[in-house]
């Protein structure tokens, strides 16, 4: 039968420290040692788990409020392997009791092989990772470089579980020799993870700085000095008979640094999905404690403004504030043969801008097959007529797009840069994107609803002319509204191409081909044009651009409606 079984705050080190988020709430039901609330103290950020599965009855704490060891956070309706029944309690506490007189024996022993390293005054001083609770857990970050100097207990880096966060001290003060890890790498307990020089009085650490507070699930962690009240915490656990969750401390090993923002370690990891630096966002909470809305506001604010703040309070390129990893540094030569050529001027200045374009918008790309069969053969017709232009496909594309335009607005439209209000044109300038021995360019014919299907030949070529001999000028590639990029000409079935800010949508044109189309008796062939919508999210929600699309494919369909 289930039984309602009080969890209590673990041993946090005898001071009151404040709840800072609650993870659950009444009616939940949860697994043992799923995450109930998070503390924070002035060093340390710890989740207080469940000391058994159950059913969440009652929530006994606030945010805001302090707490200290053993007081009551939750009501909690046990079940599976909860507490054994009350009365079977004095019976399994009595060998309980005797277990844990070896348990303690492994935390002095680890602590007894650094200790030697780490009491030398001087010579190479190996930093190992402290007991984390036996699982691997990443380095998210590392606060020293080969070659710094660092006193006794300077941070080095910092461990991440998806339960707490820790800070690795420096064992004795020293010059940093070597660093053996990276950001990204899991260590587990043990691991050398770095080598300092030490100086002259440096260290005399004690033989318990080392071991260090478990951080995969810290209400679960033991602590390895204080033996004797560890024990009985642990032995009682398993027979059911308290419902007390093992002791944890908040140690020196467990130090944030003072500059380090605070943030729960499911906020952190939230934060490190989206790619975004904890360290340039403001948090909202309790002491300026960051939470997951301050994170998601923070992309919001980068993704429409361009700009992030920087750590040192100016401003960065777009997407500066997202913590990307640094751009792999290989030498190919050692694989084989190699050439180096360096990158032309105009895929360099295109690629600050789709680098950016990529980054901060949000882009979905829809796509729509239009039955051209007729409006080729009406093509193939007018160039007939005309043979002093080159009438192209991409005439009639410019004109459907224009009615789609017309037809629906926001697409005729640009997000400012607060991402706030969005200014829709009432003019019809569509950018051309032209491919060029010395890359893609995209100039812009304006007016182009002003304009019949001749004028638009005659001007497409004029303006084709001129990016291929290098004549545009920075006025001929302003001011577009659209985009459209052809590649029928080369091939492929579909694409998604980048949309060229502070536009909000691009269409992708692919090769034409005959396929068979159920008209309703049979199979007939028709000529069908691929076509690629990408849309700025932000802006235009899928229903409306599938609209666009289909609305699209139809003035394609039929070349009477482009002639209206």
């Amino acid at each position: 039968m289930a039984d309602v079984k009080e969890a209590r705050v673990p041993d946090i080190g005898g001071k009151a420290v404040p709840v800072i988020e609650i993870m659950v709430k009444v009616g939940d039901r949860v697994e043992k040692d799923q995450s109930l609330v998070t503390l924070e103290s002035d060093k340390a950020t710890m989740e207080v788990p469940a000391p058994f599965a159950g059913v969440i009855k009652e929530l006994k704490v606030n945010v805001g409020d302090e707490v200290d060891e053993g007081a009551v956070i939750a009501l909690v309706e046990a079940e599976g392997d909860a507490p054994a029944a009350k009365a079977d309690a004095p019976k399994a506490q009595a060998p309980a009791a005797a277990a844990p007189a070896p348990a303690p024996a492994p935390a002095p022993a680890a602590a007894t092989a650094k200790a030697p390293s780490a009491s030398k005054a001087s010579g190479p001083v190996e930093v190992n990772v402290p007991d984390i609770g036996g699982k691997p857990v990443p380095i998210i970050e590392i606060m020293v470089k080969v070659g710094d100097t660092v006193e006794k207990d300077q941070s080095l880096m910092t461990l991440e579980s998806d339960k707490a966060t820790m800070d690795i001290p420096a064992p004795a003060a020293g010059v940093i020799k070597a660093l053996k890890v990276k950001v990204g790498d899991e260590v587990n307990d043990g691991d050398l993870i770095a080598v300092l020089e030490g100086a002259d009085g440096g260290a005399d650490a004690p033989a318990d700085a080392q071991p260090a507070a478990r951080t995969d699930k810290p209400g679960v962690a033991e602590a390895p000095a204080p033996a004797p009240s560890s024990a009985p915490a642990r032995a009682d656990a398993p027979a059911g008979g308290a419902p007390r969750t093992p002791p944890v401390s908040f140690d020196a090993s467990v130090v944030m640094p003072d500059s380090a923002p605070y943030a729960s370690p499911a906020v952190r990891a939230f934060a490190r999905e989206l790619g975004v630096d904890v360290a340039q966002v403001k948090g909202s909470g309790r002491g300026g404690r960051i939470q997951r809305e301050d994170v998601s506001a923070y992309v919001k604010r980068v993704m429409t403004s361009g700009v992030a703040p920087s750590a040192q309070g100016g401003a960065v390129a777009a997407g500066g504030g997202l913590n990307l990893l640094p751009w792999p540094k290989v030498d190919f030569a050692k694989f084989g043969e190699i050439e180096e050529k360096p990158l032309g001027r105009i895929p360099k200045i295109s690629a600050a801008n789709l680098a950016r374009n990529w980054a901060m918008i949000p882009h979905v790309t829809q796509f729509e097959d239009a039955d051209i069969t007729e409006l080729e053969a009406f093509r193939k017709k007018l160039g007939e007529e005309n043979k002093d232009l080159k009438v192209t496909p991409l005439v009639f594309q410019i004109k459907a797009v224009v009615a789609a335009l017309k037809k629906f607005p926001t697409f005729n439209a640009s997000l400012d840069a607060s991402g706030e209000n969005l200014t829709l044109k009432k003019y019809f300038h569509i950018g051309i994107a032209v491919d060029t021995p010395d890359g893609l360019v995209v100039p812009v014919i304006r007016d182009a609803d002003k304009k019949g299907l001749l004028d638009l030949a005659a001007e497409l070529g004029e303006i084709s002319k001129k990016a291929r001999d290098k004549k545009l000028t920075a006025a001929d590639m302003q001011g577009g509204c659209f985009s459209i990029s052809s590649l029928g000409g080369i091939g492929g079935t579909a694409f998604t191409p980048i949309v060229n800010a502070p536009e909000v949508a691009i269409l992708g044109v692919s090769k034409a081909q005959m396929k068979p189309v159920w008209n309703g008796k049979d199979f007939a062939p028709r000529l069908m044009l691929p076509l690629s919508l990408s849309y700025d999210h932000r802006v235009i929600d899928g229903a409306l651009a599938a609209r666009f699309a289909v609305y699209l494919a139809q003035q394609l369909g039929d070349i009477r409606r482009l002639l209206l």
